[in-house]
Formats: structure tokens, C-alpha cells, sequence
């Protein structure tokens, strides 16, 4: 398999601008709703939540590029470990920081006896790297030199900028979609600032809105997390190659990761793409192969070693 990194870097560069603009179109379209259901509230409803709504929305952009990897590994349950906590797991992130010519990014660990990892931050300097337990007491030297390696390669290609915007924007489509579900389930039948009419119809576009929304936001979700393409995983493979010149350190790494059967308790759907491999074990998704956003794991152990 043929990976052009240039094109790739610049691809999910590129790709940071798309979700920001899927992002805008969510959130504005979603202040128009509100805006039109407020009005039939009380007069002024229109302007009132346009006008609430630019700010959520530039709240929501400012936290989700700035904090995002702040967001991330509380989510995830994640501790900042320093060199005297894990001297040995510095050094061997320190020597591939080296050799990929990147920053020392700041190291988390997961207490979780599951074996995966994921990096994630907005650029390389603010970029993190984030271990189980599992990962750093079951893989040797080099399978861990592989991981580690692997997770730097995303922070080099820019993966965790989109990736961790993806993030965000999954979180959010949730947070609204919940939002209107809601106001379903809370409105008022009648309001004494409208007449039966009109309390009607809110009570109508309410339902309309949150049956659309319910159905549609997991798919927005997941077609978001599509948008950051299979093949960071392949560049991400083939990069961690090219730091640490041993592809069966990587290959090893990834045998162990798909023999473990064990999910992992701090993942979830909104940050599952972020891992190096499907936290997610066990888990019976509809139509799976299609809506992954991991290339199936015994793939990229051949390619590693040259037999696809």
C-alpha cells in the first residue's frame, strides 16, 4: 500500500476547516429552530436566541480548539504522569520524540488494564500521549516503542487536531439532540402569552424537530467520525515504521492489542476513533464494517510485515 504522507498532512489540515464549518452549520441551524420556537413563546424570540446562539457557538469553537485535549483526558478518565512517576516510559517516548523531530508532548496514563493508547491536542505543542496500564504492563520494549511511536505519528500528520475536533462535534450534536428531546418531554401544552393556536403548533414543531434530531444526530456522528479517513491509521503505521526502523515492533503490538478481549471502561462512541485500536470490544454495531473508523486490525499486522 502506496501512502502519500504530504498529501495526507495536508488533507487533515484541511479537514480541521470542514468540521469547523459542519459545526457552524449545526449550531446555526439549530438557533434558527429554537429562535422560530421562542417566538411562539413570546415576541422577540428570534433575535433574542440569534443572538445567544452566536455566542454559544463561538464558546463552543474557542473550548473545543483550545481545551479539547483538556476535555478529552478528563473524559477518558486520564492522569498526567511526570518522569519520576515512570522514568522508563519517558525515556523511551523522549528517544521517538527525538527521532520523529517533535516536541516532548505531555504523557497521561489510564488506569485500565486494557490494552490501547490514543494522542490527542490541537498541534505539536500542546499535543498529549495517553497509555493504559494494560498497555504499559503487557507489551514489551519494543511493542511499547511501537505504540508510542504510532501516537507521534498522528501529532507529526496533524491527526489530532481532527481528530479531537471530531470529538467535540460528536459531543455537541449529542448535547443538542438531548436538548430538544427535552423540550418534548417539558413544554407546555398552552402558554397564557399565545393562544391555543400557536401553543399547538410549538407543541408540533417540537415533536417534528426531536423525532429528526433523535434519528439523524448518531448518524451525523458517525459520518463526522468518518470524515477522519481510514488511512490515518495506515500513515500513522507507516510513519511509527520509519521512526523506529522495526516494523515488528508495531506488528507484535497490534497481535497482542487483537487478541485482548477486554473493552475499555473509559472509552465511549464519541471517543473511540481517538484510540489506536476499537476500545470498543465486544460491542455488536449495525452494518460495523462500514461505519468503523479503524481498517480492520489483521490488515495492518500484514502490511507491517510485507504480506499484503
Amino acid at each position: 500500500m502506496v501512502i502519500d504522507f504530504y498529501s495526507q498532512v495536508s488533507h487533515n489540515k484541511k479537514m480541521t476547516y470542514v468540521l469547523f464549518f459542519l459545526f457552524f452549520c449545526l449550531i446555526g441551524g439549530l438557533s434558527l429552530i429554537f429562535s422560530f420556537i421562542l417566538e411562539l413563546y413570546a415576541g422577540g424570540g428570534f433575535f433574542y436566541f440569534l443572538t445567544f446562539f452566536g455566542f454559544l457557538t463561538i464558546i463552543f469553537a474557542v473550548v473545543g480548539y483550545y481545551f479539547s485535549d483538556s476535555i478529552v483526558t478528563s473524559i477518558s478518565g486520564a492522569k498526567q504522569v511526570e518522569k519520576k512517576d515512570n522514568p522508563k516510559l519517558f525515556n523511551l517516548v523522549e528517544e521517538m520524540s527525538i527521532a520523529s523531530g517533535l516536541p516532548m508532548p505531555r504523557i497521561f496514563v489510564i488506569d485500565d488494564s486494557a490494552i490501547n493508547a490514543f494522542a490527542t491536542g490541537r498541534n505539536p505543542a500542546t499535543a498529549v500521549i495517553c497509555f493504559t496500564t494494560g498497555c504499559l504492563t503487557r507489551l514489551n520494549r519494543d511493542q511499547l516503542q511501537g505504540v508510542a511511536a504510532h501516537e507521534l505519528s498522528h501529532i507529526k500528520n496533524y491527526d489530532i487536531r481532527t481528530m479531537t475536533l471530531a470529538t467535540v462535534l460528536v459531543g455537541v450534536s449529542v448535547l443538542l439532540s438531548d436538548l430538544i428531546i427535552r423540550m418534548i418531554i417539558y413544554a407546555p401544552r398552552n402558554s397564557s402569552n399565545n393562544d391555543s393556536k400557536n401553543a399547538g403548533m410549538l407543541y408540533v414543531v417540537l415533536i417534528v424537530v426531536g423525532i429528526l434530531l433523535a434519528i439523524l444526530t448518531p448518524i451525523i456522528a458517525e459520518l463526522i467520525k468518518l470524515c477522519v479517513s481510514r488511512k490515518r491509521e495506515y500513515l500513522a503505521d507507516a510513519s511509527a515504521v520509519e521512526m523506529t526502523r522495526n516494523p515488528e515492533g508495531l506488528a507484535s503490538a497490534l497481535e497482542v492489542i487483537s487478541k485482548d478481549t477486554e473493552p475499555l471502561e473509559a472509552a465511549n462512541k464519541a471517543t473511540a476513533h481517538l484510540y489506536i485500536s476499537n476500545p470498543l470490544k465486544g460491542q455488536k454495531l449495525f452494518m460495523a464494517s462500514l461505519f468503523s473508523t479503524h481498517p480492520p486490525i489483521e490488515d495492518r499486522i500484514k502490511i507491517l510485515r510485507g504480506q499484503k
